[in-house]
């Protein structure tokens, strides 16, 4: 119990608190509520809105960065626009199926070839897929958004948001966070301030605002790290659609 005034306090109860509730119930009413609503119904802890996207603390899908081995898939997931052009990097641990998010990109009101060389200082050779809404007109008349990057060199193909839709992309992702298999840097602060904010409105729908990097990660665990490869697997399907040589294999 925490005194707002002398003569108002505020008690929060949670189901802990609730004796006639057995483990059981507690159970069953835990998978039937929706993810955003966890923590203030079994809790009482109050939420954004109606909740947040990802009800889970940092410190549980947070980690230090490490070196990532090289024979780990890499791969990277591209939201596009004009007051912001954000992008996430993803390694995958196939021992383990976890995802690492290592590295991000988020900047604003800059022409495509900027973004294009911060995409490419992570590594050229790195394959990702590129925000749906891409394949409409660009910031300039004429141009596809799409085109004009994979134009500049980079790998790109359409990210997966049509089968499953938002909530679906959400879920997937939230599934990985939960099993531990989705991991973030503890570098990447821009994910993280967006994550603190990603919630849903008092009808349930999740505030497109200030989302681009949370976007891009679900982009990548939807259809991002279906690309991945990794240096010497890119370079060798490189060398092979231009009809040369491995200089490791030989052939």
């Amino acid at each position: 119990m925490m005194e707002i005034t002398s003569n108002k306090y505020l008690v929060v109860a949670s189901w802990d608190d609730a004796p006639h509730l057995s483990q059981e119930d507690k159970d069953a009413l835990w998978e039937s509520i929706p993810p955003f609503q966890r923590d203030a119904r079994a809790k009482g802890i109050p939420s954004l809105g109606s909740g947040a996207v990802w009800p889970l603390v940092e410190e549980r899908i947070k980690c230090e960065p490490f070196e990532i081995p090289e024979y780990w898939p890499k791969a990277y997931a591209l939201d596009v626009g004009w007051k912001n052009t954000a992008c996430i990097w993803g390694a995958w641990d196939r021992e383990s199926d976890c995802v690492y998010i290592w590295s991000e990109y988020k900047q604003g009101e800059a022409e495509p070839a900027t973004h294009v060389d911060a995409i490419k200082s992570r590594g050229d050779w790195i394959p990702g897929v590129i925000d749906p809404a891409a394949r409409g007109r660009g910031q300039r008349d004429g141009v596809i958004i799409m085109d004009e990057y994979t134009d500049m060199g980079l790998d790109l193909d359409i990210a997966d948001n049509t089968v499953t839709g938002l909530e679906g992309g959400v879920h997937r992702t939230f599934r990985r966070m939960v099993s531990g298999r989705l991991k973030i840097f503890d570098t990447c602060r821009g994910f993280f301030d967006e994550f603190r904010l990603y919630s849903r409105d008092e009808k349930g729908k999740i505030k497109k605002v200030n989302d681009h990097l949370c976007d891009c990660v679900r982009y990548l665990v939807m259809s991002g790290m279906d690309r991945a490869k990794h240096e010497v697997e890119a370079l060798d399907l490189y060398e092979r659609s231009a009809g040369g040589q491995n200089a490791t294999t030989g052939y």
